[in-house]
């Protein structure tokens, strides 16, 4: 496991008076709306995102290592991520039962970590 796939960007940290949780925040990905963060992690070197998709894909939930978040507009309530919508789309859905098995893990961060970072609107 690649502990800087599931690390948040140090630009990411919230300014005074503001919280890090952005559960119920829309997700943008590179190429519009892809859903709204379901949870989010935030230990050192394990954190992610889980996106519930709802309708664009039929309420799919996938899992998004940190690293994929590039900004949050903690105004407006948007994490924007470096991913497309198909790529998200595409990504292995969320195994809740599998968060303690190593190998979930790892073949996510390996599906996520095939991708060259795209930048993000």
């Amino acid at each position: 496991m690649t502990p800087d796939l599931w690390s948040y960007s140090d630009t990411l940290t919230p300014t005074m008076g503001q919280q890090m949780d952005i559960a119920g925040y829309d997700v943008q990905a590179v190429d519009g709306k892809i859903g709204s963060v379901d949870e989010a992690t935030y230990e050192a070197g394990q954190s992610y995102i889980v996106v519930d998709t709802g309708p664009w894909i039929f309420g799919k939930k996938v899992m998004l290592p940190a690293s994929v978040v590039t900004r949050i507009d903690f105004q407006d309530r948007k994490v924007f991520v470096s991913r497309t919508k198909q790529e998200i789309k595409n990504a292995p859905e969320f195994n809740e039962a599998a968060m303690s098995d190593p190998g979930y893990r790892d073949r996510v961060g390996e599906y996520y970590g095939r991708f060259p970072r795209t930048p993000s609107m």
